[in-house]
């Protein structure tokens, strides 16, 4: 609906909501959803779907997945305004892990306009790291309300959900549990999951990873499945093919800044990374790529201003094997962001130029056998016919010079999707 032709006479309210979550259970979506239907079963309006904005995925702060949802209430009287925002923090207070010490709620009302400062403070909370004084100085300054739980952190990611700006935007419908099935094994048909993604991918997507469900979490929290997708319609016709075999409580699709790559900020040069920020960065590889301890693979990457450690860790699985066959003088665009080791933690990469890469090969002898080394600088002798073949102190001018074909290509290479940030982007949307 196009505010403008609003009833002079009828209240519009944002409402943003974060940080209600924690590790041990509940979702900042699911209270979103319940306050929604609550709303509406009292008589209040609700305007379009709700919004599920991700953070910086590299806030120190952050619960899981770092995400703040809004939605906006069309009301008719002041009192309407009254009573509707008691049910939402009633609500929110009833649900929210209080108990929780990382868990500090926050709910902000906002009856303006989107201003282009309010956006840009939600570009900033999704690439940079603010503080909880400068979400609540925003909030001052453009009238919006504040209500604080505990420490009530979550005003910062509350006030973003209401002010992001969206030019690329997905859909994702989460289907939500019935509470006595918290913790316990989720009941969703694999088969028809397969089935499922045969039907509707690519306009849903992350369905599948290497034949295992990826639509499912791994926390005792409401949601039983998400479902990510180009549009409504894509992930309301992907939900009808899922078959479950435990109680569906409800569902709810949102839109969101899930999988738009929002949070990277593309840079000239590796002096200008800064930690918890994520980036579109150009370089060259100068180091051979080395397994570690964990199984994760490090290189490093420079350029003419300096140079940083990239890693593709154990979780993101075959595109490890990509990342092994790196040589020194590939060209590289990387993108990802970097955590409190001050490595580089890649999503994906384009190869733009691969190096030339060689080995060098003990001489052939006359006889047709490859010889060995007689000693660090001491030439080469033949096992077979006893020939010998030196130049005084420069074994490396005799050896045989070969080039190795390489076994990767120029092109894009992402992680799996069960390695993904909720805003990194997949290849399949371009």
């Amino acid at each position: 609906m196009n505010d403008n032709n609003l009833d002079s006479d009828l209240f519009r309210v944002y409402v943003g909501l974060d940080d209600t979550d924690s590790a041990s259970g509940m979702c900042t979506t699911y209270i979103c959803s319940v306050i929604m239907d609550q709303l509406k079963s009292c008589g209040f309006r609700v305007d379009g779907p709700p919004r599920l904005i991700r953070l910086n995925p590299f806030a120190p702060h952050k619960t899981r997945g770092n995400g703040g949802v809004s939605f906006k209430m069309i009301l008719k009287s002041r009192k309407e305004v009254h009573e509707a925002k008691k049910l939402i923090l009633d609500l929110v207070e009833k649900l929210s892990v209080m108990d929780d010490p990382k868990t500090n709620p926050g709910v902000v009302f906002y009856e303006g306009e989107i201003t282009p400062e309010l956006e840009d403070y939600a570009r900033r909370t999704i690439r940079t790291i603010v503080t909880q004084e400068e979400a609540e100085k925003l909030a001052q300054k453009i009238g919006a309300e504040i209500f604080k739980f505990k420490k009530g952190r979550g005003v910062i990611g509350s006030l973003a959900a209401i002010g992001c700006p969206l030019d690329d935007v997905t859909y994702e419908l989460l289907a939500y549990r019935d509470p006595t099935n918290y913790g316990t094994q989720r009941k969703v048909d694999a088969d028809s999951v397969l089935e499922m993604n045969q039907k509707t991918y690519p306009d849903t997507f992350d369905n599948i990873d290497d034949g295992y469900m990826a639509i499912t979490p791994h926390t005792p929290c409401p949601v039983l499945y998400g479902i990510r997708g180009e549009s409504p319609e894509a992930v309301g016709e992907a939900h009808k093919l899922v078959k479950v075999t435990e109680p569906v409580e409800s569902f709810r699709v949102f839109l969101t800044n899930q999988h738009t790559d929002m949070h990277l900020q593309k840079i000239d040069s590796i002096d200008q990374m800064k930690q918890f920020q994520c980036y579109i960065i150009q370089g060259t590889v100068k180091t051979q790529p080395m397994v570690i301890e964990g199984g994760h693979i490090i290189f490093t990457l420079e350029d003419d201003s300096g140079e940083i450690e990239c890693a593709a860790y154990e979780p993101t699985k075959k595109f490890r094997d990509v990342v092994r066959k790196l040589a020194p003088g590939d060209q590289l665009v990387v993108c990802g962001g970097i955590g409190n080791k001050g490595t580089l933690n890649m999503e994906k990469i384009e190869i733009t130029d691969l190096a030339k890469v060689c080995e060098y090969l003990n001489p052939l002898c006359e006889c047709g056998k490859r010889m060995k080394s007689a000693g660090k600088n001491k030439g080469y002798k033949c096992p077979k016919c006893g020939s010998k073949k030196s130049v005084e102190g420069k074994d490396e001018e005799i050896r045989e010079k070969r080039e190795v074909k390489r076994t990767i290509s120029k092109g894009f290479y992402e992680v799996p999707p069960s390695a993904r940030r909720h805003l990194s982007k997949p290849l399949v949307r371009g």
